[in-house]
């Protein structure tokens, strides 16, 4: 795979982003993702390096197969993946660093990526995190690219600084930052405030991505206005709402 990856991210509110690859170059994508690709890109699905790389992508929240796209033609040939709900293509690139990911954000990836689960540092942020006490793993030197819901916002956190953040809008940090879960104070806060009882609390330093409409959130909603549950809020509501 070539250092330099030519791809280029389309859309608004519904990105997609197309990869264009050299003659026997590839790219990695999880099953789903595939949206078209031109003449001579062949695809072959498998476990992407053994049983057992299969088993840690499929803990870390991700199908246990992958699905690889590879120029087998004589010229240039483009490639696009896309989300499976409407939101923002990222593209990390891993030789700055390990990145921590939400469950399911990745989306595909240069070959030389690789995708496993990490333990989150403290046990309760496993137990109340909302999002798992799993997260994904993306490391490399290549680049790969995920997904979020809504605007996204980048924060550098220097050493110390901290940032309190609904569980369910973090999409990806990096491995450096300190993580965990504390519960809200005060009983109005979480009988009446609607936004569940624990949030998690962020520490640098290091890079944090953020997301303004987790897709559980919106499908909460949309299941609300449709009649399939009612309205969530207070103590029911942030029960409710763990994985938000």
């Amino acid at each position: 795979m070539n250092t330099t990856l030519d791809y280029r991210i389309d859309g608004d509110d519904f990105q997609y982003v197309q990869v264009t690859l050299p003659q026997n170059d590839a790219v990695r994508a999880e099953p789903g993702a595939f949206v078209w690709m031109e003449q001579g890109i062949e695809m072959e699905t498998s476990t992407g390096g053994g049983l057992l790389s299969g088993l840690k992508r499929m803990i870390g929240g991700e199908s246990f197969f992958v699905t690889t796209f590879t120029n087998q033609g004589g010229r240039p040939a483009t490639v696009a993946f896309a989300a499976p709900y409407p939101g923002k293509v990222l593209p990390m690139d891993l030789s700055q660093g390990t990145l921590l990911c939400q469950r399911d954000s990745y989306l595909c990836s240069t070959t030389d990526v690789q995708i496993s689960v990490a333990f989150t540092r403290r046990f309760g942020a496993g137990l109340f995190g909302g999002e798992g006490f799993m997260l994904q793993r993306l490391e490399g030197r290549g680049t790969a690219f995920i997904h979020a819901s809504g605007s996204v916002v980048e924060r550098r956190l220097a050493a110390g600084e901290m940032l309190r953040v609904d569980t369910g809008c973090i999409v990806a940090m990096d491995e450096a930052v300190d993580y965990d879960i504390q519960m809200v104070r005060g009983v109005k806060s979480f009988l009446f405030g609607g936004e569940g009882l624990f949030f998690a609390v962020l520490r640098g330093p290091g890079r944090v991505w953020l997301q303004t409409l987790p897709f559980s959130r919106l499908a909460t909603r949309m299941m609300a206005a449709s009649g399939g549950r009612t309205e969530q809020g207070g103590l029911l509501g942030g029960l409710l709402q763990g994985d938000d």
